[in-house]
């Protein structure tokens, strides 16, 4: 008899088994959005190709992912490209970026950007802030960068757009740019949070002074602090959907070889994905942007691409903890 039980559960598991399989499978949408507006270079970035290349379908598969459909590529429409102007180009493209956004959107699914650089977070926020009848909900942004992206042209010493998108997101500059994404109310303050910021020009640093900006330290993400899961509950608590946004350069510069802006003192990308995959955990967070991939020539033997990946991998992880 107790043969005949052992048995009897073995074959029980076995037949269990696939199906729980199946259930801990999560739904994974991949845009790549090459535009980043930027002056002086190439139009469109090699850097999302970059780690599409690296064998990212399988890999998704592996880590218990399953792609909805092939992976997306953003382009301008020939009508499109009549337009001229980097910036405005860029904007343009992020609308497209927008909509392909919002055609994957479905429950229990995570949407991944592989974007040029960080002016691309405004065409995943206008995705996900607008379904397809126009209804908007509330979008939080969690900012992981070494920089603050929050300077205006006032306040830049730069003069880059590229240090510039979360203030553009929430209406303090620019404002044609946004609305051309399709992003057109901007975002609260308080629906926003920066992670491992450590490098800001001087009136920026004002600008997060008079803001009381949301913000946690490289410490907090490394030790995934209370005062990490306080301020991103806090934030999560008040919003309807989370997009967490990584530019490279956020990481210790070993991880990162061929990055021109990367500053010292940052976590390591396992670090960083054990704190993305706490906050993937929320239900709500549903979309993870990778921006400044150093790529091939920049990236000789794959840190960086291995790095994003491991990013990638948290939050796919995170979402199956739920």
């Amino acid at each position: 008899m107790h043969k005949k039980v052992l048995v009897l559960a073995a074959l029980l598991a076995v037949s269990i088994a696939p199906a729980a399989i199946a259930a801990d499978t999560i739904k994974v949408d991949v845009i790549k959005n090459p535009y980043g507006g930027s002056r002086n270079t190439p139009e469109l970035s090699t850097n999302p190709d970059y780690i599409h290349a690296g064998g990212l379908e399988r890999l998704i598969g592996e880590w218990g992912g399953e792609l909805i459909r092939p992976v997306q590529d953003v382009r301008l429409r020939p009508d499109q490209e009549k337009n001229y102007g980097e910036w405005n180009r860029m904007a343009i493209a992020n609308a497209n970026f927008a909509d392909i956004v919002r055609e994957g959107l479905q429950d229990d699914m995570i949407t991944v950007g592989l974007e040029a650089n960080c002016n691309d977070l405004l065409g995943m926020l206008a995705g996900l802030k607008y379904d397809s009848d126009g209804n908007a909900r509330k979008v939080g942004l969690v900012f992981y960068d070494s920089h603050g992206d929050f300077n205006v042209p006032e306040t830049t010493l730069s003069g880059m757009l590229g240090g510039m998108p979360v203030a553009i997101a929430a209406g303090h500059a620019l404002h044609n740019i946004r609305k051309t994404t399709g992003l057109i109310e901007p975002l609260p303050m308080s629906h926003i949070m920066w992670g491992g910021v450590r490098d800001l020009d001087p009136l920026e640093a004002d600008r997060f002074r008079e803001h009381e900006v949301r913000q946690v330290s490289v410490e907090d993400i490394r030790q995934i602090s209370a005062n990490f899961r306080r301020q991103f509950d806090a934030m999560a608590a008040d919003v309807d959907v989370v997009y967490v946004h990584v530019d490279m350069d956020v990481l210790e510069p070993d991880e990162v070889p061929g990055h021109g802006l990367a500053v010292p003192n940052g976590p390591s990308s396992k670090a960083l994905a054990a704190a993305i995959s706490v906050m993937f955990e929320n239900p709500k967070t549903v979309a993870l942007g990778i921006a400044s991939t150093p790529s091939f020539n920049a990236d000789p033997d794959g840190r960086s691409r291995q790095a994003a990946l491991n990013l990638i991998e948290g939050a796919i992880k995170g979402a199956q903890a739920r």
